[in-house]
């Protein structure tokens, strides 16, 4: 039985059903995406979203949906689902819907009277192009399928609406048609792979909804327009196919794509096999570069979760290449970065202050969890330019004192993770002294004297090695509280009591100047205040400001990001912590903290994990349906969890 499987009662029940939604990505950019039913839900919804790169390079959606009509006898039943003015469902095709399963490929079975019918749908992997295949069962009497695609041709993150300015016109080609609804897109190619008739009927299907925009406060309503529909019969145990992307495809090379693409996709069997395959789905590759999504649907590449992410989706599931690669390209931001240069490739937020003190994390993770030695070879220098690029003062808004701490000033605008902003202000100002800056460089520090005296490099070793004591002895001082935890942030006239999860980063480091007591201190502090089944909360329920349920409208929501809310990849500092502290003895808890998790392998986004959750019961998943960080932390503590079962 499929790990992930869900039957009629709940396929039937809308309430149920169409909250879970369905990720494919091609790692070049473009995706597929929907709710189980493909009844779309957001704007950002699409079976071929793709970027344009003549218009804008943004993600556009092409192909909004694409509905399904059985015909038998002259009565036709449409397999499809909509929603309209008022929450009106159209044509009510879910209840036909009998069962969808998702080991390799998202597959759904319907029954109409003695129809069953099989949808099994596919991304190709650096193409943009969607195929589904429609396998007939069982039938008991002749039967013809329809298909009737949905098109928009507009940004994701934007409506359209009925217009003159379209184009409707098309042509035929083989078994199928092109078209271009307006100047500057690419033409969109859909074809199948057994001679279908096409009828051309155009009409705009009015005032679609998306539920989830209506909920968040956005526009939630548009007009998509129809040119026609697809005609075939279609026997007992035969398989059809349709595709649909942006190059004319020989049909009868359709039928072997499809296998192989089945046959390179990994099954879906557990936990971790599941984050394993979200964690394919944040590559992106383009332009020669390779790329790290930060999360879908509306995410680019930005650098700080770039250096986060990058270990947990590449060197914790085996896949150092991938590392690589992405590292050379992000070795390129670095280098412009630190030259002073303007960012050749296409990372965003390169200039935040924290990002030299990730990518030396990052780095180090290669150490930890594949090959020490060849970390220290092969990016030792690229560790060595970044520190003394911090040393001498070049970095945007970091400066390094003369107690040997850094300094940001984060008031005017956001300068840690926590960078939500309302009425132009950042709505958690941390600045001064940063509690996980700090930390961070006293790890860098450590690594980079390591690193010299690897290379024999022992004077200079020696002037960093004072250096980190400086700044761990400054730390401590200016970090530990009476009460056993680490204040957030220390500026001159402000320093912040706030309980939040950014001191168990400065716990978990292979390198840290606190003592096993003080982070057994932090641990339960944090323990008893911030987790949560689904991670660690953003601040504490006692502090003030708390304010733990991101719904409402945007600004509404924007207040609530990082003031309560839990982020999952917190949770993987806090568990490298525990490890630190408990060892063996702490795996049974750690495993347990996974159990909230798994769980939610089966909402949101399929196999994946969100951007975050509620802080208050029942923890409902929120943002963006599938976040890189997360699916990065939990795959990332879950290889370092195995080396203490593997001990």
């Amino acid at each position: 039985m499929s790990y992930i499987r869900f039957e009629k009662t709940l396929m039937t029940n809308l309430q149920e059903a169409l909250p879970k939604e369905i990720l494919r990505t091609n790692r070049s950019g473009a995706y597929s995406s929907s709710s189980i039913l493909d009844c779309n839900t957001r704007k950002f919804h699409g079976l071929l979203v793709t970027p344009v790169p003549q218009l804008d390079g943004e993600n556009h959606v092409l192909l909004s949906s694409l509905d399904e009509t059985v015909i038998q006898h002259g009565a036709e039943f449409n397999l499809g689902l909509h929603r309209y003015a008022g929450g009106t469902y159209s044509p009510n095709g879910h209840k036909y819907a009998r069962e969808f399963t998702w080991e390799k490929v998202p597959t759904t079975i319907y029954r109409v009277g003695g129809v069953l019918l099989k949808k099994e749908k596919v991304f190709q992997h650096f193409h943009n192009r969607v195929l589904i295949r429609y396998t007939l069962l069982d039938a008991h009497s002749v039967t013809t399928l329809r298909l009737r695609p949905f098109l928009a041709f507009r940004r994701a993150n934007e409506l359209t609406h009925e217009n003159s300015a379209l184009n409707r016109d098309y042509k035929v080609i083989d078994n199928g048609i092109s078209t271009c609804l307006y100047d500057g897109y690419p033409t969109l190619y859909m074809q199948t792979d057994t001679h279908a008739e096409y009828i051309f009927q155009p009409n705009w299907y009015k005032g679609i909804e998306y539920q989830q925009d209506l909920w968040l406060g956005y526009a939630y309503s548009e007009d998509l327009y129809v040119p026609g529909y697809f005609e075939f019969n279609i026997k007992k145990g035969e398989s059809i196919i349709f595709s649909a992307g942006l190059e004319e495809v020989d049909t009868t090379t359709l039928k072997d794509t499809f296998d192989e693409e089945v046959e390179v996709h990994k099954p879906r069997e557990n936990f971790i096999q599941c984050l394993t395959n979200a964690a394919h789905q944040f590559h992106n590759k383009h332009d020669n570069e390779h790329y790290v999504i930060a999360g879908y649907p509306w995410f680019k590449s930005r650098a700080r979760d770039t250096f986060l992410s990058l270990p947990g989706l590449t060197l914790a599931i085996g896949e150092v290449e991938n590392f690589k690669k992405a590292m050379a390209t992000a070795e390129k931001a670095l280098d412009d970065l630190i030259e002073g240069r303007p960012i050749s490739v296409d990372i965003q937020e390169m200039d935040a202050p924290d990002i030299p003190l990730w990518a030396i994390w990052c780095l180090q993770q290669y150490a930890r969890l594949y090959n020490r030695q060849e970390a220290m070879e092969i990016y030792g220098n690229l560790v060595g330019r970044l520190v003394k690029y911090i040393i001498e003062g070049k970095p945007k808004n970091l400066k390094l004192h003369d107690n040997g701490l850094l300094y940001s000033d984060g008031r005017q605008y956001p300068v840690t993770w926590m960078n939500s902003m309302l009425n132009g202000a950042p709505v958690v100002p941390r600045t001064g002294y940063i509690v996980e800056f700090n930390a961070l460089w006293y790890n860098a520090l450590i690594f980079y004297s390591q690193i010299l005296e690897s290379k024999g490099n022992d004077i200079e070793s020696i002037e960093i090695i004072r250096l980190a004591e400086k700044a761990g002895s400054a730390f401590k001082e200016t970090f530990v509280n009476e009460y056993g935890y680490l204040f957030d942030y220390v500026d001159e006239n402000e320093t912040s009591w706030l309980v939040r999860p950014n001191m168990l980063i400065a716990t978990s480091l292979e390198n840290t100047p606190l003592t096993l007591t003080e982070r057994k201190h932090i641990f339960d502090i944090c323990t008893k205040e911030l987790r949560t089944p689904k991670g660690m909360r953003s601040l504490s329920p006692k502090s003030s400001g708390y304010n733990p349920i991101y719904a409402g409208g945007p600004q509404q929501r924007d207040a609530a990001y990082h003031q309560g809310t839990v982020w999952p990849w917190l949770l993987g500092f806090y568990l490298e912590t525990c490890m630190k502290i408990y060892k063996h003895s702490g795996l049974s808890f750690a495993d347990r903290c996974l159990v909230g998790l798994e769980e939610e392998m089966f909402y949101h986004s399929l196999g994946t994990l969100p951007e975050l959750f509620d802080g208050n019961p029942p923890f409902s998943g929120r943002g963006a349906s599938s976040f890189a960080m997360n699916v990065a932390a939990i795959l990332r503590v879950n290889k370092l969890m195995s080396k203490y079962y593997n001990y």
